[in-house]
């Protein structure tokens, strides 16, 4: 059976990354309607050898599609997803605007497939450090559950747009010629040669929406709301791929050993972990790869039942576009669709 699919947000990186895994991953599409802003309207974008021309987004945009990609931002997904809904479509949603939601299901097929069952319409796709993180640490949490996470990401530009990575092109250009960098616009504040720790808006807390995404959908796709959860994120002058350092404590003693052994046979992990020659990942490595990549698993000898991982993942794949279609296939392989 062949679906008839929308990618909304056709024209971004996410869109366009989103367009590459339906065509990679085979996934039966019978028609694609690739839908963006007015300003986007009549670009054209090559799927499976052809060009489809990207159409304006509009509430009728929806009729006898079956499966609805959202990558569009929050306002958009709030006004459109509804209209995409009523006229029959299941969105995949990978904004912010419905992940918290009681009534929406907040999926990574390597965790929580399950949860698709109980959809209304809208599934949200979690946010890409949150992602990547709960991939590597649902294997571990299943043999001892997991009291306390503290993580830091070092988060690439990508996750702000195509036009931060420009940004940090064109800062990194200047500055190397001598020039002035341009004043920073995607990004608070320069970000070539530099790291800028804050991501999305501050709360009155002085933590960042971004530090309070991982929080908050951590403890939604795990089904546990008493992992503590600490979370630092910083943009660094990355073009893709996300980077996390994460510290965990267990209930139970966790040895380095059965978690290596875990991950190696995790679904969508990759573990890459020599550490006597220098083997462990990078976002160089993980750029355009669907796994997860975890190395430097070491033991924590300051707290009990204690571990410490280096997660990187590429988030316009596995952090977003991949994700969402992944749900798409669980949709399918589950019949619910």
């Amino acid at each position: 059976m062949e679906y008839n699919v929308a990618v909304v947000g056709a024209t971004g990186a996410v869109g366009k990354e989103m367009i590459k895994i339906l065509e990679e991953r085979n996934f039966p599409v019978k028609n694609l309607k690739l839908l963006a802003s007015a300003r986007s309207a009549g670009k054209k974008l090559k799927f499976k050898g052809e060009e489809v021309t990207v159409e304006e987004l509009k509430p009728e945009s929806f009729e006898d599609v079956d499966i609805a990609l959202f990558s569009a931002g929050g306002d958009r997904s709030k006004q459109f997803a509804p209209e995409a809904v009523k006229r029959g479509a299941v969105v995949i949603d990978n904004s912010s605007a419905f992940r918290m939601d009681k009534k929406v299901p907040l999926v990574v097929p390597e965790v929580n497939p399950e949860d698709v069952k109980w959809h209304k319409g809208i599934i949200a796709n979690p946010n890409c450090s949150t992602i990547q993180m709960v991939v590597a640490l649902k294997p571990l949490y299943n043999i001892s559950k997991i009291k306390r996470i503290v993580v830091s990401t070092y988060q690439a530009v990508s996750g702000a747009g195509t036009e931060a990575i420009e940004e940090l092109s064109k800062q990194a250009k200047a500055i190397l010629n001598g020039k002035e960098p341009p004043v920073p616009n995607k990004i608070p504040k320069q970000i070539a040669f530099n790291c800028v720790p804050q991501i999305d808006i501050f709360f009155d807390d002085g933590y960042t929406k971004e530090e309070h995404k991982m929080v908050n959908e951590t403890k939604k796709i795990m089904h546990d709301d008493k992992i503590k959860v600490s979370a630092t994120c910083v943009r660094v002058p990355v073009s893709i791929g996300h980077s996390e350092s994460v510290n965990l404590e267990f209930e139970k003693p966790v040895s380095v050993t059965i978690a290596i052994n875990t991950l190696k046979n995790a679904p969508g992990v990759t573990v890459i972990d020599d550490f006597k020659n220098g083997i462990y990942p990078t976002p160089v490595d993980v750029a355009g790869k669907d796994d997860v990549l975890v190395g430097r698993i070491r033991k924590d000898d300051t707290i009990e039942n204690g571990l410490n991982l280096w997660i990187v993942g590429d988030n316009l794949r596995k952090g977003a576009a991949l994700n969402t279609v992944q749900i798409a296939e669980v949709l399918i392989e589950k019949n619910l669709i």
